[in-house]
């Protein structure tokens, strides 16, 4: 039961690069909000300061473009090093229409333009890349502030933004979880008049992200935020586990 949920988004963290211990960054931050983290609380992080930290930021100066790449600049207005760069992050292409590249990662998520993003990168000829496995980076972060706070049941989300097919506006998405487990099957049990539930797995993580940005926008600077009073099961649990089979995936 989770009586009383808070969101509290996270500031004082200034700009992160690859020499940033991203668990003292946090852990700073939360102390200078009067902040201790407790036993049961949930961290959501932005990809971006964990590609920052990192160093999954990428100079387009030093990528050299492909011939495909450089057919692909007028339909797609992008330069031709920003679209080497997408294809380079693409396990393989799933659609090319209206000006964008739906693509599935090498991780096997499917987002836009491979999640190779301009936003948020200070040098304006720099993008970021994905964490190359963001499950590995929450489980880090997690034992680090677990061992800071001397707590034991703390989880780790990193989100980043995605669109939805059929749906206008985008949410935020667990692309890497550790110490929560991101889904709930309810599958097998009753509701509330007694119907036995058969399909109903929620993507508990992915709710957790998207509430988070609602304290931490895409503008304002605060790049993770803390979620208390959301009861929810330890495990190791991953990110991995959210992304659905081939073979039950009716729109590959």
């Amino acid at each position: 039961m989770n009586d009383q949920l808070q969101i509290i988004p996270l500031k004082h963290i200034d700009e992160i690069d690859s020499r940033t211990q991203l668990s003292d960054v946090l852990s700073k931050a939360l102390k200078k909000q009067e902040l201790l983290l407790v036993d049961n609380d949930i961290l959501v992080i932005t990809q971006k300061i964990v590609s920052k930290a990192e160093g999954r930021i990428v100079h387009l100066d030093k990528i050299k473009p492909s011939e495909f790449a450089e057919k692909l600049v007028k339909e797609y207005h992008k330069d031709a090093t920003h679209i080497e760069l997408i294809l380079q992050e693409s396990k393989r292409i799933v659609r090319m229409d209206h000006g964008v590249i739906i693509a599935e990662t090498h991780h096997g998520f499917i987002c836009a333009n491979a999640g190779v993003d301009e936003s948020n990168v200070k040098d304006k000829k720099t993008v970021s890349l994905l964490p190359l496995d963001p499950d590995a980076s929450a489980e880090k972060i997690q034992h680090e502030l677990v061992n800071i706070f001397k707590i034991k049941k703390l989880g780790v989300i990193i989100s980043d933004t995605w669109g939805r097919p059929w749906r206008e506006g985008q949410v935020n998405f667990a692309i890497g979880t550790y110490g929560i487990e991101p889904l709930i099957d309810y599958r097998g049990k009753k509701d509330a008049y007694g119907y036995t539930l058969s399909a109903s797995v929620i993507a508990v993580a992915d709710e957790l992200a998207s509430a988070a940005e609602l304290v931490m926008g895409k503008i304002d600077h605060i790049p993770a935020a803390l979620i208390r009073g959301y009861h929810f099961e330890q495990k190791d649990g991953n990110a991995k586990k959210l992304l659905r089979d081939a073979a039950t995936d009716m729109f590959r």
